[in-house]
């Protein structure tokens, strides 16, 4: 999931050639102290959202989900969605969980989990608008900063992508006009439809993907026990019981 914007760029190309001589906590280490640190935005409904002080939504109920099979107390780090990914490499958290998609671009950076579920950049618009990727031609588009949506809406032709730093505030954009259509996540285009009642219409899947957990580069002892509880969770019924919780569906990669 989730560069018109430079800084964006320079943000991410910063990300490829950090050096940082914080050292990723390895496994042994995380179980050692009973706690382990995990990163998210916090502004990404239904997956991961930020309400005063209390964080939820499916990735935050998995990632709790997988840390009480490991017997640890969580300790949550909320951030940009541009940065999250940054401040892994710099060891500021264990593992990030925010709806990142698999990307080669990021692969060079951060290691991936097995993916935690499947999902594609969807048009949404307003009754009438556009709902094809010919139909976004001469078009604007609202999309968040940073993400795999901005990425694939820029590749089309005619399409004027106006960037947000979060997907809520694309999300106003639409709704008040500013844009023609937002881009992003299907299942969060549905809860958005969904909750202005009639306003708004889903058009295309623009692309799929998958979408995973990331730890830092060669933290092999990290990566090999989360997808063990991954797989353990989605075997288990903890997987399908959150995924029913927040979208009625299974919603793993089949």
């Amino acid at each position: 999931m989730k560069f018109v914007r430079p800084s964006a760029l320079l943000t991410f190309a910063a990300l490829l050639t950090l050096t940082s001589t914080a050292s990723a906590r390895t496994w042994d280490e995380i179980k050692k102290s009973g706690t382990i640190k995990i990163a998210t935005e916090g502004a990404f409904p239904p997956f991961n959202v930020l309400n005063g002080k209390k964080l939820s939504g499916f990735e935050v109920d998995l990632a709790n989900a997988l840390a009480k099979q490991m017997n640890l107390k969580v300790n949550w780090v909320t951030a940009p969605f541009d940065g999250l990914l940054i401040g892994l490499q710099q060891g500021r958290y264990d593992f990030v969980i925010a709806s990142h998609g698999i990307t080669p671009e990021r692969a060079k950076a951060v290691d991936f989990s097995h993916p935690h579920y499947c999902t594609g950049g969807t048009v949404v618009s307003k009754m009438g608008g556009p709902k094809t990727a010919d139909d976004l031609n001469g078009k604007k588009v609202a999309v968040q900063v940073g993400t795999t949506y901005l990425e694939n809406v820029q590749k089309l032709p005619g399409v004027k992508a106006v960037v947000f730093p979060k997907d809520t505030d694309a999300q106003t954009a639409l709704m008040m006009g500013r844009a023609d259509a937002w881009v992003g996540d299907k299942f969060t285009g549905l809860d958005l439809i969904k909750a202005q009642k009639g306003k708004l219409q889903q058009g295309d899947m623009l692309y799929s993907e998958k979408i995973a957990m990331a730890v830092k580069k060669g933290n092999s002892s990290l990566l090999k026990e989360l997808n063990a509880e991954l797989a353990k969770a989605q075997s288990n019924g903890a997987y399908a019981k959150i995924s029913n919780q927040y979208f009625k569906q299974d919603i793993r990669c089949k």
